[in-house]
């Protein structure tokens, strides 16, 4: 569901010049702040055009891929009040979310430090690098949306009983430069 383009897929409904400009498709891996900075902009100037994408599911939280290089996926994921994540890091890759619309809880930790809340706002983005481990839930009454992105892409994430048990340093999951071509199937199989 994804314009295809020969460097980057892009969900066809934001398929536009400002979105192929600063997806940067030649770029191999993105650092948290790129990330952040990503994030940020696409909910700032394509909110009109996430607003319209945007979903919410009784089910499980939904979401919808907004674009894919080789160095970065980025997502769209709605969250009703009650959902959230498992404990989880990243497997090794980086990255960022910015809240679109609500407010949601994120719990973290970094490796043999303590567990930390906070309540992250409509506006808010973050960035965060390979070693964080963290659940994001809505325990508030309004619906949430956020958008995420992710370097390098595709990489499974790991889950975790609570934050308490994950290790003293998160190891990457091997990650693999695959070309377009394998990561497009293999985002048609997975979610963020």
């Amino acid at each position: 569901m994804t314009s295809t383009i020969a460097e980057f897929d892009l969900h066809p409904r934001l398929d536009s010049q400002l979105l192929r400009d600063v997806i940067h498709p030649s770029r191999p891996l993105w650092t948290p702040r790129e990330l952040r900075d990503l994030t940020s902009f696409v909910a700032s100037e394509l909110t009109t055009g996430l607003l319209e994408i945007l979903e919410y599911s009784a089910d499980r939280r939904w979401w919808a891929r907004l674009g894919l290089t080789e160095g970065v996926e980025l997502w769209l994921l709605s969250w009703l009040p009650g959902q959230g994540t498992e404990p989880h890091d990243h497997g090794g890759s980086a990255g960022s979310f910015t809240v679109l619309t609500g407010a949601l809880r994120e719990d973290y930790r970094y490796p043999a430090g303590p567990v930390r809340t906070a309540v992250r706002n409509t506006g808010e983005a973050l960035g965060f690098g390979s070693g964080r481990a963290h659940q994001v839930t809505n325990p508030f009454a309004t619906p949430a949306a956020t958008v995420h992105a992710y370097s390098p892409p595709l990489v499974p994430t790991r889950e975790y009983a609570s934050l308490l048990d994950i290790p003293d340093s998160i190891p990457p999951l091997p990650a693999q430069r695959l070309p377009l071509s394998e990561l497009r199937q293999l985002a048609d199989q997975e979610g963020p």
